[in-house]
């Protein structure tokens, strides 16, 4: 569930857009990759920082490249993620060689995925999480009664705090009856609020929605079109790549077959799922994490 929700909220945001990102899921595979070779070189702590950041600096360079040919260029995004699948899962293939599968020996990376948190820390982030939430919200409500907008019904707004609540007090339990919150996990949902707070609050979101509703209205708006859609095509496989770190982590090791099968099926559709549009302008990032629970649960 972390590895499609994190490639879910790329691919969110180039749905956003009206695009299609049809490589991040070899994206994560080519990273995972990265990761591991260098793990089996570089050991240690320091090692295992160099390999992270070199693996997700990977993802941010294929981001550019594949932003540039479909922003500067021209070349749709279909054509341009489809081809870069193929050669990414080449270049994979290159870099484990003859050795096939190749394990993670580095403790550090094995503990991205393998630690867990104290069930009274876990008990304590519900309850930070819920607060947040409230406040976020309640926040919003009263910005929009001074501007004299509609706002949501406090009934409403409270019942959607309790079925939070609820829910969060019923993952957190559950959790802890086996070994407590995952960290991977707490990776996760921090993504979830830090990109669904740059989609909803910042100016760069208000640009992706804009240009995913009507591209020639925002230029004519003022909006840089090209910087936007560069900047996400960065973000997906910047995205992506993290994913690969964290699937490489939970699986000990990276394989020829790392980032294939249905990784990308199941990434892009939870983001669908959650009620992204694939026409752009409508969607939510919190919504991918929805479409994540509800595929992974499945599977």
């Amino acid at each position: 569930i972390v590895v499609i929700g994190t490639l879910a909220i790329g691919a969110t945001f180039v749905l956003l857009l009206g695009e299609i990102d049809l490589s991040i899921a070899a994206v994560s595979g080519v990273s995972a990759g990265i990761l591991v070779m260098l793990a089996t070189v570089w050991t240690g702590p320091v090692g295992a920082i160099a390999a992270i950041v070199i693996s997700i600096l990977a993802g941010v360079a294929i981001g550019l490249f594949q932003g540039f040919w479909v922003t500067l260029i021209g070349v749709p995004a279909f054509i341009v993620t489809l081809a870069g699948s193929l050669g990414y899962q080449g270049i994979l293939l290159a870099l484990l060689g003859d050795t096939g599968t190749v394990p993670v020996i580095n403790p550090t990376l094995l503990a991205i995925a393998g630690t867990y948190l104290p069930g009274w820390l876990g008990w304590i982030l519900a309850v930070v999480t819920v607060g947040m939430y409230a406040w976020i919200n309640m926040g919003a409500r009263q910005r929009r009664i001074k501007k004299g907008l509609p706002a949501v019904p406090v009934n409403r707004l409270l019942l959607r705090l309790g079925v939070i609540a609820a829910i969060t007090v019923v993952v957190v339990g559950t959790l802890n009856l086996y070994k407590g919150i995952p960290l991977s996990a707490l990776i996760l949902i921090i993504f979830v609020f830090v990109f669904g707070f740059i989609t909803q609050s910042t100016l760069f979101g208000r640009h992706v929605y804009a240009l995913g509703g009507n591209a020639e209205a925002a230029r004519r708006a003022g909006i840089k079109v090209k910087s936007v859609k560069i900047s996400v095509f960065i973000l997906a496989s910047s995205l992506a790549a993290v994913g690969g770190i964290l699937g490489a982590s939970r699986l000990g090791a990276a394989s020829p077959a790392t980032g294939t099968g249905d990784l990308l099926l199941l990434s892009i559709a939870a983001a669908i799922i959650g009620g992204t549009s694939l026409f752009g302008g409508r969607g939510s990032v919190y919504n991918a994490l929805a479409g994540a629970l509800v595929l992974g649960s499945v599977e």
